[in-house]
């Protein structure tokens, strides 16, 4: 898949422009109309093929001007093939972040607000602290209600209240932790969803985040498209990273009778609490790929992980109707 940035301030404004602000821009339609998309600026070509669930790095745009986005189907011969445009003028100096939500096809989509590009006029492309990790968040999924996010791993709490689509929820100053997130409706007593956030296990000390709510909440409403999760733009752009999904409904009790251990582990995982029933047990990758699927496990169970690549897992054991989740690092 081709996707070419051009050096928007040379490209348009060779010698007169000496006002630049920085800018991101995600790309978060989950309409199939709009996988791929191609953007302009006034009449030339920025991005090609520009992929949903993909971000530009923060680049140098013409500030002080009014400046034209267009956004036109894949591999389209000029800004006159725009299916939607939007004049912007960005102050010199600041920092934006600007995400493409919302709908194209005309059915097939419900709710089906427009397409259209949220700005936040403040993005970071680092941490103000180099202890913390600053996550700025972003509701973009078009059937998911308003939204609390509560912490529930480290017990930090709701961190983020009445979230609508569209909204951003300023940057949240983290220290870099691991993290649970429990998505919740707006009063806080029904859980949605449950995401780990390894921001710790993955080294992002001093880094600025944008995570965004994306995808479907009810895919068969939306022409089954791809089903509601968490994604991370990071500040280099590129593909997004998915957040692994937590099951929910984990009774602490139940998650504290578990052990795993050695933790990081280099060839056998000794998963200790286990009486002996019916348990099953799962492993997945941090891309949320089923790795290996066991039934019937036992007190003190051992499983060989010699074979796994380096990284993060999540092991999740079915304990009838509950799920515990544990985390291990392969060495």
């Amino acid at each position: 898949m081709k996707r070419t940035l051009l050096p928007f301030v040379f490209l348009m404004f060779p010698v007169l422009v000496f006002s630049q602000a920085r800018v991101q821009v995600i790309h978060n339609s989950a309409d199939a109309a709009a996988a791929e998309v191609d953007v302009y600026l006034d009449d030339v070509l920025a991005v090609d093929n520009f992929a949903f669930r993909t971000a530009t790095p923060f680049i140098d745009f013409p500030a002080d001007v009014e400046v034209v986005i267009g956004i036109a189907p894949p591999n389209s011969s000029s800004a006159s093939d725009a299916i939607a445009t939007f004049p912007v003028t960005l102050m010199d100096g600041e920092t934006y972040v600007v995400v493409a939500d919302g709908i194209v096809s005309l059915t097939g989509y419900d709710p089906a607000p427009p397409f259209g590009l949220e700005v936040y006029p403040m993005g970071r492309e680092a941490a103000t602290t180099g202890t913390n990790t600053d996550v700025l968040v972003h509701h973009g999924s078009t059937d998911a209600p308003t939204v609390d996010v509560a912490e529930v791993g480290v017990g930090a709490g709701t961190i983020v209240d009445d979230l609508a689509y569209t909204d951003f929820q300023g940057y949240l100053e983290l220290p870099t932790n691991d993290y649970t997130l429990e998505i919740q409706d707006a009063s806080g007593t029904t859980a949605v969803a449950q995401f780990s956030a390894p921001l710790s296990t993955l080294g992002l000390d001093g880094a600025a985040l944008v995570v965004v709510a994306s995808g479907f909440l009810d895919p068969s409403n939306n022409s089954d498209g791809p089903a509601f999760g968490l994604w991370v733009a990071l500040p280099s752009g590129g593909d997004m990273v998915e957040l692994p999904p937590v099951p929910l409904s984990v009774q602490e009790n139940i998650r504290n009778a578990f052990a795993v251990y050695p933790n990081p582990v280099e060839n056998t995982l000794t998963i200790q609490g286990l009486e002996v029933g019916n348990f099953g047990m799962t492993v997945i990758d941090m891309q949320g790929r089923i790795i290996l699927t066991q039934n019937n496990i036992n007190e003190s169970f051992q499983l060989d992980v010699s074979s796994l690549a380096q990284g993060i897992y999540n092991v999740t054991i079915q304990v009838g109707n509950q799920s515990v989740v544990k985390r291990f690092i392969k060495r």
